[in-house]
């Protein structure tokens, strides 16, 4: 957390907001955060360079700069991106690890409570290079219900743990794993292998479906996740299995279970209705 719908949702405020901006200057105020570059590295390298766009890729935020380097933003569980006009209240700022001042008097802030996210500033090989072990974007035309019946006829393990597996398929984290497996019925802990392409087909369009209606809702917020204004996002509500432990399933009545048998992660399900 944040995953796929959650950065998808900052990269676009950003880009909205910030693209054609140029930075004027940085300051750092932890650099335990920074990667491949140092605190020098980033105010020289940055200073004067517009912003060309804001984008996403798996679970990373891009900033695309006129220099031809990139910013590219991990907030893993805790980071967040932030436009400061002066009006962002002060609780929201007290994480800040660094500040980039933009010419029209605004600030980008990354926040970061555990700083356990990552900022770095990339070439565009580098990037390529950085990324190339990404699996597909679910929401890619390209990702079919047969292109992930061939990822899970692969693998023996866990199809749960398979789809949060980034080399495979970029994006999805535990929270729509979760909930993508409840809408199609099937078992987290069952072994990809023997997942039938009818299943596959069924579990492709949850997968879309529930990251497409989060990203709608600007994400899902418990703790710390914020848009790129502050605001928490609304998929929350909307939540059938992660985070609902011992409620009663929303399909069939039944209590839901709660494991963290798959790969040491919470997984709740219906064991009546995932097979």
């Amino acid at each position: 957390m944040p995953e796929l719908p959650e950065t998808e949702t900052i990269a676009r405020d950003l880009d909205r907001a910030i693209s054609g901006a140029r930075i004027t200057s940085v300051d750092v105020n932890r650099a335990d955060v920074l990667r491949e570059v140092t605190a020098r590295q980033l105010a020289k390298r940055v200073g004067g360079v517009a912003v060309d766009r804001a984008w996403r890729r798996a679970k990373l935020v891009v900033l695309d700069l006129s220099s031809g380097d990139r910013l590219v933003v991990q907030p893993r569980f805790t980071g967040a991106l932030l436009i400061d006009d002066g009006s962002l209240v002060p609780e929201l700022l007290e994480y800040s690890t660094m500040q980039f001042s933009l010419d029209d008097g605004r600030k980008l802030h990354y926040r970061d409570v555990r700083r356990l996210g990552t900022v770095a500033l990339m070439n565009p090989a580098r990037f390529d290079e950085y990324t190339s072990s990404l699996g597909i974007e679910p929401l890619d035309p390209a990702f079919t219900g047969n292109h992930l019946s061939l990822l899970l006829r692969r693998s023996r393990q866990a199809v749960k743990k398979v789809l949060m597996d980034q080399r495979a398929l970029a994006g999805v984290g535990n929270i729509y794993a979760n909930e993508a497996l409840w809408r199609a019925g099937i078992d987290p802990s069952r072994t990809a292998d023997r997942v039938g392409l009818g299943e596959a087909d069924a579990l492709r369009n949850a997968i879309v479906d529930v990251l497409s209606e989060s990203i709608a809702l600007r994400g899902t917020s418990f703790r710390d996740y914020r848009d790129a204004s502050g605001g928490r996002g609304g998929f929350v509500e909307r939540l059938q299995a992660y985070g609902r432990e011992g409620q009663p399933c929303a399909r069939c009545g039944r209590r839901l279970i709660g494991t963290h048998a798959i790969d040491g992660r919470t997984t709740v399900l219906c064991a009546n209705c995932q097979k």
